[in-house]
């Protein structure tokens, strides 16, 4: 599967983990919270019902699998699972971590504190922290730059 080009916003705003059969992984620079995006690689496609069958039910599996990853991960007291699109509308689904002690709970996220970019090193122990999950649970194949995981 080769990635779609993004949209301007998640060009800016994201940075590219890799890729499952589907959707590409993408981490939101935004160290208040971890925020992760999953995105079709579908051309012109802005709602779920507009994929084929068959993608739709991959999207789920997909989304369900980084579900169970997130939960395991980082033990969240809430998981956020949202497709928006108001402001990008390439098809993409917000996965957020949410925790009681974040900086909005209980509110949405969206626009409620200014984002903290990430530092090279948190991402690099988040990369490792899904890596090593994927690894232990193959259900879905995810690829890293130049790896496979499966």
């Amino acid at each position: 599967m080769t990635m779609i080009k993004l949209h301007p916003q998640l060009e800016k705003d994201c940075i590219v983990l890799g890729e499952f059969s589907l959707c590409s992984l993408l981490l939101l620079d935004d160290a208040n919270y971890p925020w992760f995006i999953l995105l079709p690689n579908r051309e012109s496609i802005s709602e779920i019902h507009q994929l084929s069958v068959t993608d739709q039910q991959q999207l789920m599996k997909e989304s369900m699998f980084f579900s169970h990853c997130l939960e395991q991960v980082f033990q969240p007291d809430k998981l956020n699972i949202a497709a928006l699109g108001n402001v990008v509308p390439q098809l993409h689904i917000h996965h957020i971590a949410r925790f009681t002690t974040d900086a909005s709970w209980p509110k949405p996220v969206w626009g409620a504190v200014t984002a903290i970019p990430y530092q090279k090193k948190q991402i690099d122990t988040i990369k490792n922290q899904l890596l090593k999950w994927f690894k232990n649970n193959n259900e879905q194949t995810f690829k890293q730059t130049g790896e496979t995981v499966d």
